[in-house]
């Protein structure tokens, strides 16, 4: 189901654009899954558009599997409530991150230090992460859906909608 701009309410905007959690879905021709972590995304285009930052360093076989059919999943989730939402689209561009993408990708790392520290992850953990340089993948989003445990697990998204209660 195709997602309709108009339904992103701009909490949702904030969650998914927050340091939470971000891990990308690829796979190759034969069907063989690869993962990796993100640092960041940004909504565009009124949010049918997403750009999704991934390290090049860590992702070589994704980047090459995106190239390849140009299918992407991303699972964003926040770890002090599990709050999951997945995001599948159609790959529009792989480019190089920007300087102006890098001050984007250094904000998300300062939220992500405070989330993963909600349940116990050391800020030096975190910042070790490996964030840069990156990727730029630019994708068309065609679908959403709820991934927080429960009974409305995937669940098309109706993005005017909470799907859990914020942190306090």
């Amino acid at each position: 189901m195709p997602v309709n701009p108009a339904l992103l309410s701009e909490e949702l905007v904030q969650f998914l654009e927050s340091g939470i959690s971000v891990l990308v879905g690829s796979r190759d021709a034969r069907l063989m899954p690869d993962c990796v972590r993100a640092v960041g995304v940004r909504l565009e285009s009124g949010g049918a558009e997403m750009a999704v930052f991934l390290p090049r360093v860590t992702s070589q076989t994704t980047l090459a599997n995106l190239a390849d059919n140009g299918r992407i999943a991303i699972c964003f989730s926040r770890p002090v409530d599990h709050r999951s939402v997945q995001v599948k689209g159609r790959v529009l561009a792989i480019a190089d991150a920007t300087a102006a993408d890098r001050k984007w990708i250094d904000r998300y790392r300062t939220e992500l230090v405070q989330c993963w520290g909600w349940v116990g992850v050391p800020s030096r953990t975190t910042l070790r992460m490996v964030h840069w340089p990156c990727a730029a993948v630019r994708l068309a989003i065609e679908s959403s859906f709820v991934q927080t445990p429960g009974p409305g697990a995937g669940a098309p998204l109706d993005g005017a909608q909470s799907t859990a209660p914020q942190p306090s």
